[in-house]
C-alpha cells in the first residue's frame, strides 16, 4: 500500500471541503481519478479524509503551536494536518507516515517545504503528550467544533451539551433494520452469529453491530432481509404508523431508507418523491432490493399540484431539507461547512414545503415533520409557527432525539389534521 499517494488523495479532499465542497463528493471526485487502488487503500483514503473532518479542531491547534506564523501555501498545510492526524492517530508507523509526508512534499512547490515537513512532523512526536494535555485550554479544540456550534449547545440544551459534544467525535454505530416481513431482531441476531458477527438488539426490529462491516458481508443483505438505517431514523415508520390501504406521500424521498421502511411496515401505496434525478434512482434501487414497487416522482415536492390538486394522502412524510446537524459524527465535514444562520435559512425554506403538503393531507390525516437536526429553528420552533398559521393543525407527539451511543440526533413532530 502506497502512504504517499492515500496522502495527497485525502489532502486533496481536505482542499476539496474547505473550498465548500461535500466529503462525499469530494471522495466521489477522488476515487474517479483512482486507478489500479486496492480496496484496502480506498478504506485508508476514506478513514484518513473523515478522520481528518472529525478532529480538524485538534489539529489546527497542534499545526498552531508548531509553527511560527500560518502557512501561505494551503497544500503544505493541509499535506501537514492529514499526516498530524496519522500520527495522532497512531494506527500508522512513524516513521513510515513522517517520510511518506516529506516524499509526498517534494511534489508541491518544487519541493521547498520539504525540510519544514519534516520537522513539524518530527517536533509534533516529541510534544505530543504535552500538546494533546493542552487541548482542554481551547474548548474548540477539544471538542472539534466550531465556537459558534458549542456556545449554541450550551445555551440550548446546558443539561446535555458536554455529553452531546463527546459523542459526535465518536465513530457512529451501524444499526439494522430487519424487514418484518421476512425476520425479527431475534432471528437475524442469531443469522449473524452463525456468520461470525455479533450484534445488540435495539428493538423488535433492530440490530445494532458491535463491528461497522461492509453490507456485502450482511447476510441476506442483497435479498432484502435487512438494511442499513440509523435506529433513530427508524423512529419515523413507528410515529406515522402506516395503515393497510392507506395513500402515503414520502416527501423528498432519497435515498429511501424510510421509503421501504413504510412499505415494510404496511401494505400501502407510496409516492415517493424528490427533486433530484441520480438521487431518486437510488430509491428505486433501495426498493429494488427490497422487492418493492412506489410511484416515483421526479419532482419538487411542494410542486404536488403539478398532477393533482386535492388532498388526497392519509399520511405525509415530511422528512425536510435540514442542516444535518444530528449526523456530524456520520458527516463530520458538516461541522466545519456550516455557519450560524444556516438554521434559521433552512427552516425559512421548510415553511412554504410545510404548507404546501399540508394542503394534500387529507382530513383526519396525519403529517410526520422530520429533520436529521438538533437545531431549534428548524425543530420546536417550526414546529410552533405552523401550528399558529394552521389552525386545524394539531401536534399530538413531538419527539427529540439527541445524538447518543445509540442513535444520531432526530427531531419529530406529528401533525394531525382536524376534519372540518
Amino acid at each position: 500500500m502506497s502512504l504517499r499517494k492515500i496522502q495527497l488523495a485525502a489532502m486533496r479532499c481536505l482542499l476539496a471541503v474547505e473550498s465548500g465542497r461535500n466529503l462525499q463528493v469530494a471522495l466521489a471526485e477522488e476515487r474517479n481519478h483512482l486507478e489500479n487502488w486496492t480496496p484496502s487503500e480506498q478504506a485508508a483514503l476514506m478513514d484518513i479524509a473523515y478522520g481528518v473532518q472529525r478532529f480538524s479542531g485538534s489539529l489546527n491547534f497542534f499545526l498552531h503551536h508548531l509553527l511560527d506564523k500560518p502557512l501561505s501555501n494551503k497544500k503544505i498545510d493541509a499535506l501537514l494536518r492529514v499526516a498530524l492526524y496519522q500520527l495522532y492517530d497512531r494506527r500508522n508507523a512513524e516513521h513510515a507516515v513522517v517520510n511518506e509526508a516529506v516524499s509526498g512534499s517534494l511534489k508541491i512547490a518544487q519541493g521547498q517545504f520539504k525540510s519544514l515537513v519534516n520537522a513539524v512532523l518530527r517536533q509534533f512526536l516529541r510534544e505530543r503528550d504535552r500538546l494533546q494535555q493542552s487541548l482542554s485550554n481551547d474548548l474548540e479544540a477539544f471538542f472539534n467544533l466550531p465556537s459558534w456550534w458549542i456556545s449554541r449547545l450550551q445555551k440550548d440544551y446546558p443539561q446535555n451539551a458536554e455529553e452531546i459534544m463527546r459523542c459526535v467525535m465518536q465513530h457512529p454505530p451501524l444499526t439494522l433494520r430487519v424487514n418484518r416481513r421476512l425476520s425479527n431482531a431475534c432471528d437475524y441476531q442469531k443469522i449473524l452469529h452463525n456468520n461470525g458477527l455479533e450484534g445488540e438488539i435495539m428493538d423488535d426490529y433492530a440490530i445494532m453491530l458491535k463491528q461497522a462491516v461492509p453490507v456485502a458481508h450482511l447476510p441476506f443483505f442483497f435479498d432484502g432481509m435487512v438494511s442499513v438505517q440509523d435506529f433513530g431514523a427508524q423512529m419515523a415508520a413507528s410515529l406515522l404508523n402506516v395503515q393497510n390501504g392507506e395513500n402515503v406521500l414520502d416527501a423528498c424521498a432519497a435515498p429511501g431508507g424510510k421509503t421501504g421502511h413504510l412499505l415494510e411496515w404496511a401494505d400501502c401505496q407510496v409516492t415517493a418523491v424528490d427533486i433530484d434525478e441520480n438521487r431518486l434512482q437510488r430509491v428505486k434501487d433501495n426498493l429494488n432490493r427490497l422487492h418493492f414497487s412506489a410511484d416515483l416522482r421526479l419532482a419538487n415536492a411542494g410542486n404536488i399540484s403539478e398532477w393533482t390538486n386535492q388532498p388526497i394522502f392519509d399520511a405525509i412524510l415530511a422528512d425536510v431539507p435540514c442542516t444535518a446537524s444530528g449526523t456530524i459524527r456520520r458527516n463530520p465535514d458538516i461541522k466545519w461547512l456550516r455557519r450560524p444562520d444556516d438554521a434559521m435559512k433552512t427552516a425559512q425554506q421548510q415553511q412554504p414545503l410545510l404548507d404546501a403538503l399540508w394542503s394534500y393531507l387529507k382530513p383526519n390525516g396525519r403529517m410526520l415533520l422530520a429533520t436529521c437536526s438538533i437545531f431549534h429553528e428548524e425543530n420546536s420552533d417550526q414546529k410552533n409557527a405552523f401550528l399558529a398559521r394552521h389552525q386545524d393543525a394539531i401536534c399530538t407527539t413531538e419527539k427529540i432525539l439527541l445524538p447518543n451511543p445509540q442513535h444520531d440526533g432526530f427531531y419529530y413532530a406529528l401533525f394531525e389534521k382536524k376534519n372540518p
